[in-house]
């Protein structure tokens, strides 16, 4: 097979991978917000089920998670599930994987601002919301932006453990190539895939940290 015909195959396998990623940020970034406010509310019953739901996340692995949300509704709710739910069982297992985790992460830069900026906009005739969105927000933003690039070129790299439940994503697919043509092409080519598309998110991620370099 030569290496036009193996990249045209990898095609599908990194489109899939596109898709994880990107459908695992746009819900995750926001869940991990969501989740992060119950993590430092003042009930103390839901500020326990989210405690309890971020160290589970965190505490065990992705791959099992997986594996969870796959075959759960089997063994749970003896609901029988096709084929096409084995990717919605990857978007599920990595969003709420990673809301876990971005949650902790907004929780550090919000309770990381001074709380004269909250008692100066009080006086300003602000509300908690305007408070929060329109002056705490960009400045959490900017201050955690780091750690969040950091989970972002995770994210990258861990959308090959969708294999776990056959998944053909990138890896998957160059895996499968690899075996039928004794041949590593697959691999390298699947590695270069993450490796540039890893580029382009630190590039990406470089350039939204500079334009925000105003809030400092």
């Amino acid at each position: 097979m030569t290496i036009g015909k193996i990249l045209t195959e990898l095609g599908g396998g990194m489109w899939v991978s596109i898709q994880i990623f990107f459908v695992t940020l746009l819900f995750s970034l926001p869940l991990g917000l969501f989740v992060s406010f119950g993590r430092m509310s003042k009930n103390p019953v839901i500020r326990a089920i989210v405690k309890f739901y971020i160290s589970v996340m965190r505490g065990t692995p992705l791959m099992l998670q997986l594996m969870v949300v796959y075959f759960g509704p089997y063994y749970l709710f003896g609901i029988k599930v096709g084929n096409s739910y084995r990717l919605w069982a990857a978007f599920i297992a990595f969003i709420i994987n990673y809301g876990a985790y971005f949650a902790e992460i907004y929780r550090s830069g919000i309770q990381s601002m001074p709380a004269g900026q909250y008692e100066a906009a009080k006086l300003l005739g602000y509300g908690k919301g305007q408070t929060f969105f329109r002056i705490i927000f960009p400045q959490v933003v900017k201050r955690i932006l780091p750690s969040v690039t950091n989970e972002v070129i995770t994210l990258v790299k861990d959308t090959s453990l969708a294999f776990t439940i056959s998944v053909m994503e990138m890896f998957t697919v160059a895996k499968a190539l690899a075996s039928s043509q004794i041949s590593m092409v697959p691999f390298v080519a699947a590695g270069l895939f993450y490796y540039f598309f890893n580029l382009i998110v630190a590039f990406v991620m470089e350039y939204i940290e500079k334009r925000l370099n105003y809030y400092q």
